[in-house]
Parts: C-alpha cells; sequence; structure tokens
C-alpha cells in the first residue's frame, strides 16, 4: 500500500533554520524586504515564519544572503502564528535544490529493507 498523495512529498525535507531575505509588495504595492529564518526546506521550497502577511498565491522572491542566490517562489499556505508572525510555505517557481547548503538525496535512494528470516 503506498503513501496518500496528500503526504506524499516530491522531495526530501530538510529541517534548517538559516537567514533568508524575502522581497516581496504588501497589499498596498509597497515594498516588503524581511530578513527571516527557515524552518524547513525540500528541493521544491521550504516553511518560515515572517512579520509579513503574504497570502496564498502571491509571488515573492527570496534571497540566500549567504550565496546571493535569488529564487521566484510563491505562497502555497499562510498561517497565523501568535500575534506577530505568521507560518509561510512556499514553493519554488521550479525546483531550485542548490538554493539550500544541503546535500538532497536522490529519489530512488531508500533505507534497505531488512531480510526476514525464516
Amino acid at each position: 500500500m503506498g503513501v496518500p498523495s496528500e503526504n506524499r512529498r516530491r522531495s526530501e525535507r530538510v529541517m534548517l533554520r538559516m537567514t533568508v531575505v524575502v522581497l516581496a509588495e504588501d497589499e498596498e504595492r509597497k515594498p516588503i524586504h524581511e530578513e527571516t529564518q527557515t524552518q524547513v526546506v525540500n528541493a521544491h521550497g521550504g516553511l518560515m515564519l515572517t512579520r509579513a502577511k503574504l497570502h496564498v498565491g502571491q509571488s515573492f522572491i527570496l534571497m540566500n544572503p549567504r550565496s546571493g542566490m535569488e529564487a521566484p517562489c510563491r505562497v502555497v499556505r499562510s498561517e497565523e502564528q501568535g500575534l506577530e508572525f505568521y507560518q509561510i510555505a512556499f514553493e519554488f517557481d521550479e525546483p531550485y535544490p542548490n538554493f539550500w547548503p544541503v546535500v538532497f538525496p536522490p529519489a530512488d535512494w531508500k533505507a534497505p529493507v531488512p531480510a526476514t528470516s525464516k
């Protein structure tokens, strides 16, 4: 029996707290430039906390200040976290595994299944 589709990931998730910069516009088209931290990342996007309220479907640029890389993204989920923060799930417009300072295992890399003794 396979994994339910809502629980299937396109790439391995990695717990990674690193500084990123969000470049976006608010609802009045004023620029947002916020330095924040990721919580979880993968080759297709990640999860971060922001003070800026970003809405589902909103496009923005994510910048990795360590490498200077920039990637176009869009918000796939936005949830309030207390009074000051929003938990933002985002995805890159295209898979971008090299954006993060981690190596993702190949899709066909599975843990070996132990042989059962009879």
